[in-house]
């Protein structure tokens, strides 16, 4: 393949290689810094091969990304540019495979995506790209990549050995310079989360959310906290308008004194009022002491009037006195008793619909309408939900003593498209059920709720039937099976307790591509 010498051209060929790897072997026992001393090496390569480039990638398990590292022949915008997602492109195949790839004429390729924006012809010429994995443990740390002139009367299977006898003497400093990009990764991970933490005002943990609309929540939140002003909080039910007035609380200068929390609509019309007011002993029969009310309770601190919208006609009445003066009597009591209280409403309900139907009052309406905040359903910030699913994950572990690692890309799909009509706390209740059904501390596509798996969940009409649903619900668990089993059929077929041959006639008819799900 190299002809390098006249005479004795096995020999010569033998010999040059041994000197090579003899050069590139000293240079990484003299070496202290791998990304300084590995472009001689890769250009000792390229002028062996009489080739045009090479250049070395680096796999970040953290995220699954693989980068150029080092490189001769590059410049450093066409380095930066060299960013590829694991199973992406030629080195995404070969770091996933962990099998070497050579592309003969990278023109004609559609495999080939030059993400680099390098030249695919030399001089009118065909160049060949030649990529091996760097295998630490048969486990794939990066790959090392050579582009040289096209020769049809050739094999590339030296090409393969020498790079690959490269590779290995250069794969304990690669994993090296991994780990330590890796944590360089999950500190940057964490310097993000916790600014994300400070930019939104240390909200409480159960408030999830980075989305565009929950942002614009959090931000609302910390103007409003800051001051004594009535806040309205709107939204359909479920979505978690508790933890807004909890988290208005906790920023305000109330935090250290009580919040206290009535539910109007749990409350009967008869016994509203003494909740809220509190009554003298003997004000009605039954009342055999004198009992406090909720705002007195919360007296110097906070109260939370949730479901505010189904509050009777008479209450609200009594409730305007309040939110202008801050007194009041109890019931059957003539002393006034006034109080320095932050009053914070929740409804789900249409009150502007209520004000025409005559079951709101207007005046009442504008007195607790100040500052509303609306909180967006779960279906108008998706985006969301993969961060709600972990953290639901974590929250059933801990309640638990549980250890459910993590919830597969199928069931983050089924959760992603589904309408939730109970928003938050629906999802939450989902994420419980599946936690409580795995059997492998793993949330699979199976575990979530029949609802979730309907056609329309899965974002399919139904023009498909009952047959379309059922075949991709059977291609999903298939796919399921082969990746826990990292691509091993047989035990596929057992875990799916259906026989290899049938396993192997269905792979055949979805089009299912078995080996790149070994690793």
């Amino acid at each position: 393949m190299h002809t390098k010498c006249k005479k004795g051209s096995e020999q010569c060929y033998g010999l040059k290689e041994m000197t090579l790897l003899f050069e590139i072997g000293q240079r990484l026992i003299t070496s202290k810094e791998l990304k300084n001393d590995l472009s001689p090496i890769l250009k000792m390569l390229v002028e062996y091969l009489d080739a045009e480039r090479s250049f070395l990638t680096i796999y970040n398990r953290n995220n699954s990304h693989i980068g150029i590292e080092a490189a001769y022949g590059l410049s450093h915008q066409q380095q930066s540019r060299g960013k590829y997602r694991l199973g992406e492109g030629v080195i995404g195949k070969v770091v996933e495979l962990g099998q070497p790839i050579v592309i003969q004429e990278i023109s004609k390729s559609n495999l080939f995506l030059n993400k680099t924006r390098s030249e695919v012809r030399k001089a009118g010429r065909e160049l060949t790209f030649i990529c091996v994995p760097i295998m630490v443990l048969n486990k794939t740390s990066g790959a090392l990549s050579v582009v040289r002139p096209f020769n049809p009367h050739i094999t590339y299977e030296e090409d393969i050995h020498l790079l690959s006898i490269i590779g290995s003497l250069i794969a304990k400093t690669v994993e090296t310079r991994q780990v330590k990009l890796e944590e360089l990764e999950e500190l940057k991970q964490k310097n993000k989360e916790l600014q994300s933490e400070i930019d939104r005002g240390n909200f409480s943990s159960n408030m999830v959310g980075n989305s565009t609309k929950m942002q614009d929540v959090f931000s609302l939140v910390e103007m409003v906290a800051k001051t004594n002003s009535t806040v309205m909080i709107r939204g359909e039910s479920g979505i978690g308008k508790e933890l807004v007035a909890e988290a208005i609380h906790n920023r305000s200068e109330r935090a250290n004194k009580k919040m206290v929390k009535v539910n109007c609509s749990a409350l009967p019309d008869s016994l509203i009022e003494s909740e809220l007011f509190g009554h003298e002993k003997g004000a009605f029969t039954g009342a055999d002491q004198r009992r406090v009310g909720r705002f007195e309770l919360a007296d110097g601190g906070t109260i939370f009037l949730d479901e505010i919208g189904d509050l009777p006609l008479q209450t609200q009445v009594k409730l305007l006195r309040i939110l202008q003066e801050r007194e009041f009597e109890r019931l059957g009591g003539s002393e006034t008793i006034k109080v320095d209280v932050r009053i914070v409403c929740a409804t789900n309900k249409h009150l502007e619909q209520s004000i025409e139907d005559g079951l709101f009052r207007e005046d009442f309406f504008y007195r607790i309408n100040v500052f509303p905040i609306f909180v967006p359903a779960l279906r108008e910030r998706r985006n969301d939900i993969p961060l709600l699913a972990d953290h639901f994950i974590s929250k059933f572990n801990n309640k638990n003593r549980a250890n459910i690692t993590r919830i597969t890309t199928s069931a983050i799909n089924m959760l992603m498209v589904y309408g939730w009509p109970g928003n938050v706390r629906e999802l939450e209740n989902v994420i419980e059920r599946a936690c409580i059904l795995s059997k492998d501390n793993v949330v699979h596509s199976y575990n979530l709720p029949p609802t979730l798996q309907t056609a329309d969940s899965t974002a399919t009409g139904s023009q498909d039937g009952m047959q379309g649903v059922l075949e991709r619900l059977e291609k999903q668990l298939i796919l399921e099976g082969l990746t826990s089993t990292k691509g091993n059929i047989s035990k596929a077929a057992e875990i799916l307790k259906i026989t290899e041959r049938k396993l192997g006639t269905r792979i055949k008819k979805y089009n299912i591509d078995a080996w790149r799900y070994k690793v």
